[in-house]
């Protein structure tokens, strides 16, 4: 009898299998897949997710996952669905709360735990300066100098992109390469494939995964992550391809190229005749929120 399993790309989803109490077998499992090289996580922590800011006004930053080992490093795990302006800027001002965290006020101690920063991204980037770097699915960034050694080793960034992730299940090697494997393809499994049997912590993933058995307060839970997530899809589909309508008449019109930024520019112009949102408008032409407002003035 075939199985359903819960879309690992949902808010509800990815915290039901990693963000849980009952969880940290996993997430433990995860992140020790991840960062091998540092030495095994054998305990951690969740903490609270929300983070002020330093100014009164400051808005709340809002983690998915965001937990210590016992050694004190910290962790901030997110799930991203979609690109967004200034992602990199958003992901490198996240990682300042946990830094900030760890300085008492009025001691001049700065000793600093490491602080990790994993992104488990539903799109590419695609602004690497090689073929082969856009089209690999591991990314780790550190600090370094104008030599290319390690500047400061206590602050990582890892980001996976998952639609660059093409492995089979027999092409599965590491136990990293098995757990996105099973976070890609989750939701389109029907049973426990038969590299994942012999290993508890993935049989547990599963068995977390199971819509089945979720009670009802959970399940109506899940309904409405599941709706924002198709959604926000919907949402895109639909302002792409009106836009590539949009784009079809002004090429027509006007003869230009569909990489040239004039078309770029004429899209968007249409498209706020339309009257699409701006931040559809970016994700469509790839101009910048700040080139799109001058446009819209």
């Amino acid at each position: 009898m075939s199985v359903v399993y819960v879309n690992p790309f949902t808010d509800f989803g990815f915290k039901k299998i990693f963000g849980e109490e009952a969880s940290k077998p996993q997430l433990m499992d995860f992140l020790n897949a991840i960062l091998k090289e540092r030495g095994p996580i054998t305990n951690l922590t969740f903490k609270n997710n929300e983070q002020l800011g330093q100014s009164i006004d400051a808005k709340g930053v809002i983690f998915d996952i965001y937990c210590e080992n016992e050694s004190g490093e910290k962790f901030i795990v997110e799930l991203q669905k979609n690109k967004q302006d200034w992602f990199k800027e958003r992901t490198v001002y996240y990682s300042t709360f946990p830094i900030q965290e760890q300085v008492e006020k009025g001691t001049q101690k700065y000793e600093l735990k490491a602080v990790y920063c994993i992104g488990i991204l539903d799109f590419v980037f695609n602004d690497y300066p090689t073929e082969a770097e856009n089209n690999d699915w591991y990314h780790e960034i550190k600090l370094k100098d104008n030599l290319g050694k390690v500047f400061y080793d206590k602050l990582t960034f890892i980001f996976l992109e998952m639609p660059n992730y093409k492995k089979k299940e027999s092409e599965l090697v590491s136990q990293l390469d098995k757990w996105i494997y099973f976070i890609k393809y989750l939701e389109d499994f029907q049973n426990i494939p038969e590299i994942f049997k012999n290993e508890v912590v993935f049989v547990n993933a599963f068995e977390k995964a199971e819509l089945a058995k979720l009670t009802k307060a959970q399940y109506d839970n899940y309904q409405k992550s599941i709706k924002a997530y198709r959604d926000l899809y919907s949402v895109l589909d639909t302002a792409e391809n009106k836009g590539k309508q949009v784009g079809i008449d002004i090429g027509i019109e006007i003869g230009i190229d569909i990489g040239d930024k004039q078309r770029q520019i004429k899209m968007a112009i249409n498209c706020i005749k339309e009257g699409m949102k701006i931040d559809q408008i970016a994700l469509l032409t790839e101009l910048s929120l700040e080139e799109i407002r001058t446009l819209m003035n």
